[in-house]
């Protein structure tokens, strides 16, 4: 096994504890529906667990970021590293927002801070959009990526329809179960990316 795979399996197990750790969340923290709630609220301020909960999204993110140096490297042509390196940007602000921008008190959004979660949250969500674009120019007449190349373009509305649904329940009785298929797809994304670049290296 070699460095990228290494880095692959952490970009596998990134989606993997996100989703465990939102699920978890729902059996053990009291009056959390996932339904109404959004997964950004587990580890908001002042949150029950909040501990265990920034601790499952800060390894994500952290697993995220080191598995998006292996785009750098890990598509075999010498094509254009602008889709790496914007998903590498996304993947640092994710960390970012998990370190040092958490929601306010009961998931709101009152401080700079929690301000702030919500704006990095959509920039990074631009950014990857942005990449999947790049990504597909540069994986659309290559071997063995083409079918993802395809994927991440196809990815691109998709996202954009789900991200409207959740801002279209934002704040109301159906925010998480919006949010949650948002996310989930971004998570499948991740995942697939993360196994492409392990079976290709």
């Amino acid at each position: 096994m070699n460095v990228l795979q290494i880095l692959a399996i952490c970009g596998m197990l990134s989606p993997i504890i996100y989703t465990l750790a939102w699920i978890i969340g729902g059996f053990i923290v009291e009056d959390y529906d996932h339904i109404r709630d959004d997964v950004s609220s587990l580890f908001a301020v002042r949150a029950p667990n909040r501990l265990l909960f920034s601790s499952f999204f800060i390894s994500c993110s952290a697993l995220s970021f080191a598995f998006s140096f292996s785009l750098l490297w890990g598509i075999e042509n010498d094509g254009s590293i602008v889709g790496p390196v914007l998903f590498l940007i996304s993947t640092f602000i994710g960390l970012l927002v998990t370190l040092f921008f958490p929601l306010d008190e009961d998931g709101k959004l009152v401080t700079f801070r929690g301000k702030m979660h919500l704006i990095l949250i959509v920039i990074s969500g631009i950014l990857i959009m942005i990449s999947m674009i790049f990504l597909w120019f540069r994986m659309k007449s290559l071997e063995g990526w083409i079918g993802f190349g395809w994927f991440s373009i196809v990815s691109v509305p998709v996202v954009l329809i789900l991200m409207a649904i959740s801002g279209k329940f934002g704040g109301g009785p159906y925010m998480g179960l919006a949010e949650r298929f948002m996310v989930s797809y971004f998570q499948v994304y991740y995942f697939v990316i993360a196994l492409m670049v392990f079976i290709r290296n």
